[in-house]
Parts: structure tokens; C-alpha cells; sequence
């Protein structure tokens, strides 16, 4: 049965329902001209392979010969692109950040943001690893502060009874909003890690390097460990306040208990472009419609599907811009997340 979002913990609802329905404008000028163009889209590697199949999707059904391509340079790298007006959608692991906000002021871009799916980020070792089981928010900290670098070298330094052997770690480069978000979770503060990690934006270039290494760490989003599930092994996240060690999963139920590293996922839209395109209007009408299922398929977890109706057909009521302030955020509450929409 596929999840739905109506099933989420009321505060991770309400975050999304927030987020979305406060920053849809897609209403188009009456009289306005318009032609349709191409439609570029770069960002999240995280958010693609939900992004890829729906465009992958919506070409196959469309009547019209749309250009619509789809690339991933990371969150960072692809609001980069974005908010210089090199492209139309950005998918994204995070929310945008301050200085990304004042980039696109300077530039005129105006943007909407749509939530998509909810993540488990999630901790990966080799399967051949068999003594880790599940892992402190504490020790994470541990193994990935700055102050690790160069010292932190084993598996015995994280926990006394583990085997004294090398600790190899992968993860995502600096262009990559699953590291933002990642750092800041664990470290506190968001970019500070070590650096004597191999990172790539690439997350299979990562699941490979541990599926190869019986003394590899890593972490990406959960769509990635599901299609590598009999190849890798998930460790269960701990934070520390009662729960016990949660394994990441698609179980809507979990996502509270999993914080810090359950996560919203998002597109950014371009307004201009959505008003003067009427491709972009078609194709996120489609988006919507598919979405459900595809984020199903791909591995995360699906809003409801009249959520996601909701958040399109309620655009008239919405405006541009973000609810997060340019920073993102673990553990809002229900009144929190109501207080941040009615001061918005």
C-alpha cells in the first residue's frame, strides 16, 4: 500500500503543506503572450531520479515536441545556475540558502517552492562490515567534524569494542545540498566537515566506493541505498532521545523518529518562466499528477495525492519565495511551523 502523507506525524504535514502552499504563483496576465521553450533543469542528485522519470514520463505522453532536459551538479551547483537565470526548475535536498536568496534578488529570479518527497537520509557501510549495526547522532559528529580530520582514522576510535581498522569514508562534495543538510544535522554548523573524505556529487560514483570497500562509510539519500539494498547495508540512526536506533525506510510513521535526517525534498521553479511558458504550467500540472507514485517508485516517501493537488490548484492563493529564512531546519513543531506561515 503506498504511503501517504496524511499518515505523517501532524508537525512533518504541516511543514510540508507550509512550504508548498506559500510559494505557488503560476497564474498567467490576461492578454499575456506566450510561447513555449525549452525547459532547463539541474540541481539535487538526490531529487533527479524523481525529476528524470517524470520528464522521461511526461515526453513519452506529450502530444508537442518540448525540449526539457535534466541534469545534476548538486543543490549548491544548481542553484548557482538558477539564480543566474541559466535555468528554469532546480531540485533540491535542502532549502535555499541566504546567500543563494540574495543572489537571485540581485538577479531578478523570483522562484516558487514546491516540496515533492520526504528522505531518510541514510548512513551506509560495506556488508562485509559486521560489527556496526546502528550509529549515535553523537558518533556521527564524531567521525565528521573538522576536528576528526587526520585523527579519527578507525573503527575503534568511534566505539572501544570495534575492530581496530582503517575507517574510509565517502560523501557528497561541497556543490551538494545532502552535505549542506547533512553538516549541519550532525555538526551543527552547515558546511563544517572534515575533509579528508573522498566526496563526489555523484551519489553512484559513492554507493559504488563502498559496495567496493569492506572498511567504508558513507551517507546519501535513501532512494539510492534501496536500489543497492543487497550491496549495502543501512545503519540505524540513534538520537539520543528515547526512541532507541531507527532504520531509515519509507515507513511514514518512522520520519519523526528519524530526525535529524528525515528531509524534505524540493523543486524551485522559475515564476517568469512559469508565467510566460506554458509548457512549465503543463508539465508541473504533470508533475503533480505523477508524482505520488513515482516518489513511491524511486524510494522516497509520497505526500498524498490530494496534497499534491492542492499544492498546484491552490497557486492563486500563494506566493513567491521561501518559509525557511535561508537556513534549514530539523525538528519544528506543529505550532512552530503555523507561527513561521502566519508571520510569512
Amino acid at each position: 500500500m503506498t504511503p501517504r502523507l496524511s499518515k505523517l506525524p501532524s508537525s512533518l504535514k504541516t511543514l510540508a503543506l507550509a512550504v508548498g502552499t506559500s510559494t505557488l504563483l503560476l497564474a498567467c496576465s490576461p492578454g499575456q503572450t506566450q510561447q513555449t521553450k525549452p525547459i532547463h533543469i539541474d540541481g539535487s542528485s538526490t531529487v533527479y531520479p524523481i525529476t528524470e522519470t517524470i520528464v522521461k514520463d511526461y515526453n513519452a505522453q506529450s502530444p508537442s515536441d518540448i525540449d526539457i532536459t535534466v541534469n545534476f551538479s548538486g543543490t549548491g551547483g544548481g542553484f548557482r545556475k538558477f539564480c543566474a537565470g541559466e535555468t528554469d526548475i532546480n531540485n533540491a535536498s535542502r532549502p535555499i540558502l541566504k546567500e543563494e536568496i540574495e543572489v537571485c534578488k540581485k538577479n531578478n529570479i523570483s522562484y516558487l517552492e514546491l516540496p515533492v518527497a520526504f528522505d531518510a537520509l541514510t548512513v551506509v557501510v560495506n556488508p562485509k562490515n559486521t560489527w556496526a549495526q546502528d550509529i549515535t547522532v553523537a558518533e556521527l559528529k564524531k567521525l565528521w567534524e573538522p576536528q576528526a580530520e587526520e585523527k579519527i582514522k578507525t573503527w575503534n576510535q568511534i566505539r572501544a569494542f570495534w575492530p581496530n581498522q582503517p575507517i574510509n569514508l565517502y560523501g557528497p562534495g561541497k556543490d551538494s545540498g545532502t552535505y549542506d543538510y547533512f553538516t549541519a544535522a550532525i555538526v551543527g554548523t552547515e558546511g563544517a566537515s572534515r575533509t579528508d573524505y573522498q566526496a563526489s556529487e555523484d551519489d553512484e560514483i559513492i554507493e559504488q566506493a563502498i559496495i567496493n570497500d569492506p572498511n567504508g562509510l558513507g551517507y546519501f539519500g535513501y532512494a539510492y541505498y534501496q536500489k543497492k539494498s543487497e550491496a549495502l547495508k543501512a545503519l540505524a540512526i540513534d538520537n539520543q532521545k528515547g526512541s532507541g536506533p531507527i532504520m531509515p525506510s519509507q515507513n511514514p510513521t518512522d520520519a519523526e523518529k528519524y530526525r535529524p535526517l528525515a528531509r524534505p525534498l524540493f523543486i524551485y521553479v522559475n515564476a517568469v518562466t512559469a508565467q510566460n511558458n506554458p509548457a512549465m504550467n503543463d508539465f508541473l500540472d504533470f508533475y503533480m499528477q505523477k508524482a505520488p507514485k513515482v516518489v513511491q517508485n524511486v524510494g522516497y516517501i509520497p505526500f498524498d495525492s490530494d496534497d499534491y493537488t492542492k499544492l498546484y490548484r491552490n497557486f492563486h492563493k500563494t506566493k513567491v519565495g521561501t518559509v525557511f529564512g535561508g537556513t534549514s531546519e530539523f525538528n519544528l513543531t506543529l505550532d512552530q511551523v503555523l507561527t513561521k506561515r502566519a508571520e510569512y
